[in-house]
């Protein structure tokens, strides 16, 4: 399992335990920690369970819950909002049909806020699966969901 195979490539120290999730999260078809893999940690790490479930649900860029293939995250820091991140964010609720929080029935989107994503020279932005979008405008945001929908 491949879960297995990440915990056995860090050192069992509880040091490791925020890139430990990182991975097994990134492994997840599902971009998410399912309790098992959060057990895993935990006796693999000697931490208890309450601790590594404390740790995955206090940090925003963990889930709990299942997501879409493509994560897109909102940048909604200051100079994102200034130069439009709300336009933006309203656009992506119209053309995905959820609101932030939320993935589409067809599980290919899941819509997320974040605070920073440090490149406001480019803002308003966003990040698709770890891929930055900047300079965003309403036709721009269009081309990137229709290109994203062609890959399924």
């Amino acid at each position: 399992m491949k879960r297995d195979k990440i915990l056995k490539q860090y050192e069992a120290s509880g040091d490791n335990l925020l890139a430990i999730l990182h991975d097994i999260q990134d492994a997840s078809a599902e971009h998410y920690l399912d309790d098992a893999s959060l057990r895993a940690a935990a006796d693999y790490l000697k931490l208890p369970y309450s601790f590594v479930y404390g740790v995955a649900s206090f940090y925003t860029m963990y889930s709990l819950e299942p997501r879409g293939k493509n994560l897109i995250r909102i940048c909604q820091s200051p100079p994102c909002h200034l130069l439009g991140a709300s336009t933006i964010s309203r656009e992506l609720m119209r053309l995905l049909g959820v609101g932030f929080g939320a993935t589409t029935p067809d599980k290919l989107f899941t819509l997320e806020m974040t605070s920073c994503l440090g490149v406001c020279g480019v803002a308003p932005a966003m990040m698709v699966n770890g891929r930055v979008y900047g300079n965003l405008t309403r036709e721009r945001i269009g081309g990137i969901i229709e290109d994203l929908r062609r890959v399924k």
